[in-house]
């Protein structure tokens, strides 16, 4: 939790479908283009380049939204930690873990949207469930939950069989539209459009809300539908969306693929009168330009549709931390 007691998010792994890296020639660009940007000026000092890195460089020329697929942690300023989604982001959150805190002796608490692959890759790397003392507790909706982790582990997919693993492992089935207190957090989860069923999840905590919504697809036509994400949106704080696809995408050649759309998310956090939208999940053949521009677009947009209250709009990279 923040300094001030409020609710914080930390985001370790933002990309949808499946972890890419940059490429050489990606690197390369972004190099070329600093270099150029540099030119005349004197950068003698690794601090006169972190100020010109920070201040003259656009974000996707000067830094990456990351490769590493789904994984948010919501930070309550309490003793145990607070997980969303297990992709690869998983892995470097655990790291993160073991390097400050130990290797022992920690309660995670993992909400599970749903059990598709780049959503749970990241557990066996996870180095927490390979220490005696760490409690690891999976909350889902889908009857499924612990068969897909433990399939995971079982040959040929992997070489340590889940029976191994050293950590204590808990699986609990939770029921959408039911609230839970959980970690110091009231949580309700919600059943999502999407292939074999998502469900996204309402955080509250004191007088913040924090909604993560991923893996959703949501049709316009179906008014219902539509209300009831937006009183599950209502009010919030921050609102995690999936924005994998354009608006043009999304309702035609990849309609029924179980994603949403920048614009979407704008028009149901407008809606609900939510303060904050994080596109999320973003497109792994996007590269940092395309997910900028995406981010200029939807700022924009947000711009010349506002009413009387603004929505602040983000794009999720792997490292962003938000306080609430």
């Amino acid at each position: 939790m923040a300094p001030d007691g409020r609710l914080a998010v930390k985001f370790w792994g933002t990309r949808g479908s499946i972890p890419v890296a940059m490429t050489s020639t990606e690197v390369r660009r972004k190099l070329i283009a600093s270099l150029v940007r540099a030119s005349g000026r004197t950068l003698d000092t690794p601090e006169k380049a972190t100020v010109f890195l920070e201040r003259e460089l656009d974000f996707a020329v000067s830094h990456t939204f990351g490769g590493d697929s789904s994984c948010v942690e919501i930070v309550t300023g309490g003793k145990d930690y607070v997980l969303c989604d297990l992709g690869t982001g998983a892995r470097v959150f655990g790291n993160d873990v073991l390097a400050t805190r130990g290797a022992s002796g920690h309660t995670f608490h993992v909400f599970m949207s749903h059990l598709h692959w780049d959503h749970i890759m990241g557990f066996p790397f996870f180095m927490p469930v390979y220490a005696p003392g760490n409690h690891i507790r999976i909350y889902g909706c889908h009857a499924g939950l612990e068969t897909a982790f433990r399939g995971q582990h079982a040959a040929p997919f992997f070489p340590v069989d889940f029976a191994r693993l050293s950590a204590t492992i808990e699986f609990v089935r939770l029921e959408p539209g039911r609230d839970y207190e959980i970690a110091g957090l009231r949580v309700r989860p919600k059943l999502q459009r999407h292939g074999g069923d998502s469900y996204g999840y309402r955080f509250h905590m004191r007088d913040r809300v924090v909604v993560y919504s991923t893996d959703a697809e949501h049709k316009q036509d179906d008014l219902t539908e539509i209300q009831g994400f937006v009183e599950f949106f209502r009010d919030a704080d921050l609102v995690i969306f999936d924005s994998q696809y354009s608006l043009a995408e999304a309702t035609s050649v990849k309609e029924d693929w179980g994603h949403s759309s920048n614009v979407v998310g704008l028009e149901l956090c407008q809606m609900a009168r939510a303060r904050r939208l994080c596109l999320y999940h973003h497109e792994p053949v996007s590269n940092d330009e395309r997910i900028a521009a995406l981010l200029a677009e939807t700022q924009r947009l947000e711009e010349i549709t506002r009413g009387d209250r603004r929505v602040e709009i983000l794009a999720a990279y792997d490292g962003m931390e938000l306080t609430l």
